[in-house]
This record gives C-alpha cells, sequence and structure tokens, in this order.
C-alpha cells in the first residue's frame, strides 16, 4: 500500500554549533558532504512489505523460488567485463529499495553489501546515490521521502511497467496516485521504445563536488525493462587493467541487445556494485572492494 510521508524524523544535537563554530567554506562543505542529515530513521516500517524469506534456492549463478527467478550472466570481451542478472518476479514489489542504516537523509552511506544484508536481498546493485544531493523525486516501496524535481527519472509502478519522465513536470503525489513503486533520480535515460536514445554520450547529470564525469568509458551501473516483471540489472566494471569500462552509448546497447523496452542509469565509478547471495559480484574498480553508498535496488529473497 502506498502512503505519503508527512512527517520526518530529523537528527539534532550538536552537528549545528560545530559548523557554526568552524565557520567558513570548509564548515560548509562538511555539512553539505560529509556530516549525516538524517531525515528518517527506520524507514522500512513506513511500508508493508511481505516477508518472502527462505522460499527460494540460490545456486553459483542464479536464484529460484516462486516469486522470483535471478539468472547472472558475466561477459568478458577481452577489453571489458560486465554482469547482468536477468530477473523475473511474479510482483513489482519483490523488486525493493533500501536506505544504507535504514535511514533516509544525505551523505547517510554503507556498503552495499551492508544493506543488503540487513534488508535480507537475494540480489542488488547500488541505487542513485540519492544521499549526495538534495534534488530529485525520491519514491521508494511506496513511499514519498522526496520532492524537488530536477531531471529525467525513471518511474517503476506497481504493475510492473516502467517509463522515463520529466521530474520538473510532476510531483510525488501525482506519481503515487498513478501507481509509482519506485522513482529513480540520475540518468540519464538509456533506451526508450526498445531504441538507445541520441545523444546520451554528451548528457551531464551533476556538477557536484568530487564528481567524476559519465562520459567516456566508465564503471556503470543501470536498471532496464524488458516486458512486465521481466528486469535486467547491469553492472560494468572498468577503470582497471581488467576492464576498460562502457561510453553510455555502448552501456545503452547492452539493454537494447537483450531486449530492454527502457532503460536507466544509476550511480556509477567506484559504486558499481552487484551483490548476489551475500557475495561481491564484480570487481569495482579493479580493488575487489565496495565503496559506501546510501541506497540498493535489490531483490527480496
Amino acid at each position: 500500500m502506498s502512503r505519503r510521508l508527512s512527517r520526518r524524523a530529523v537528527l539534532a544535537g550538536g552537528l549545528g554549533a560545530f559548523v557554526a563554530a568552524a565557520g567558513g567554506t570548509s564548515a560548509w562543505a562538511l555539512d553539505r558532504y560529509v556530516f549525516d542529515h538524517v531525515q528518517v530513521a527506520n524507514a522500512s516500517a513506513l511500508t508493508d512489505l511481505a516477508d518472502v524469506a527462505g522460499t527460494g534456492t540460490a545456486t553459483a549463478s542464479g536464484y529460484t523460488s516462486d516469486t522470483a527467478t535471478v539468472t547472472i550472466e558475466s561477459v568478458d570481451t577481452g577489453t571489458v567485463r560486465y554482469f547482468v542478472a536477468d530477473v523475473t518476479v511474479s510482483d513489482a514489489t519483490i523488486v525493493r529499495a533500501a536506505f544504507a542504516n535504514d535511514q533516509f537523509g544525505e551523505n547517510i552511506i554503507a556498503n552495499p553489501s551492508e544493506i543488503a544484508a540487513g534488508a535480507g536481498a537475494v540480489l542488488a546493485i547500488n541505487g542513485d546515490y540519492y544521499g549526495f544531493r538534495d534534488t530529485g523525486i525520491v519514491i521508494r516501496n511506496g513511499v514519498a521521502f522526496r520532492d524537488r524535481g530536477a531531471r529525467q527519472g525513471l518511474a517503476i509502478h506497481t504493475d510492473g511497467s516502467a517509463r522515463l519522465y520529466d521530474e520538473t513536470a510532476t510531483n510525488a503525489d501525482a506519481l503515487l496516485a498513478d501507481g509509482v513503486w519506485h522513482t529513480l533520480s540520475f540518468g540519464p535515460g538509456l533506451v526508450e521504445n526498445g531504441a538507445v536514445l541520441d545523444g546520451i554520450d554528451a548528457v551531464e547529470i551533476d556538477t557536484n563536488v568530487g564528481n567524476h564525469s559519465v562520459q567516456g568509458n566508465q564503471p556503470r551501473t543501470g536498471i532496464g525493462l524488458v516486458d512486465a516483471n521481466h528486469w535486467l540489472f547491469v553492472v560494468v566494471d572498468g577503470r582497471s587493467d581488467s576492464s576498460a569500462g562502457l561510453t553510455m552509448s555502448g552501456f545503452a546497447q547492452v539493454f537494447a541487445d537483450r531486449g530492454a523496452t527502457v532503460a536507466y542509469n544509476l550511480d556509477g565509478g567506484g559504486s558499481s556494485t552487484m551483490i548476489f547471495n551475500g557475495d561481491l559480484v564484480n570487481d569495482p574498480l579493479g580493488r575487489g572492494q565496495e565503496r559506501g553508498t546510501s541506497d540498493i535496488l535489490y531483490v527480496a529473497g
């Protein structure tokens, strides 16, 4: 059941006094990009999620249950390595989202494997790193947490469909009324109506401090929909001797070649991570280590 969040739990205390005492640009940067700003604690309690744990069987390359089927394929072209999780679920609400520390807010991070373990995920990928910015429409598991439209987003509906949309042309209430289960706010959109979108190699996402460009060959994470409740979760390794990464159009082509009707780019670089059955599937930046992020998308199991 979708519910609009009407009250926020805000973390108060000594942070404001510290920032005021420090003064200047450095204090602002620490407050904006480093210190936790918890707006909602125990975020998962805001929605009713059915318990599907213990109903499936996992193997080295997949998972099968009465609610989800997952098959993971590793592709190595000699210059780039990527992983495709082909996911079919019985109901759209089996594809879920979780926040680091089960808290919504800015700068709250944890390793994807830790978030996945806390959520009981069979398969997980990093999300859109909503916590690095204060804009975008953030709806997760049928609950609206943020309503500040700024860019092209992806809306995932409870009927198992998905679409690209303009955040600035709508709002969270309207999306919830339309049956939206999740929104993702990063981009760009990669595929629409089965075709790779033009101009995506030149798209600029954000220019926040410390961000790598999304252009060129990069590690990447994305999600695509083949048809109702049939998903592709794709993670590309990059910036390493074993994998150069993909351009945005090359990444989009991976989805199109596998029949995606719509696909969307998520946070990439060192954040690009796939977790299956508790284990790290890919090799972020060739270091074999995860990087903390604010959220994951996962398949419940």
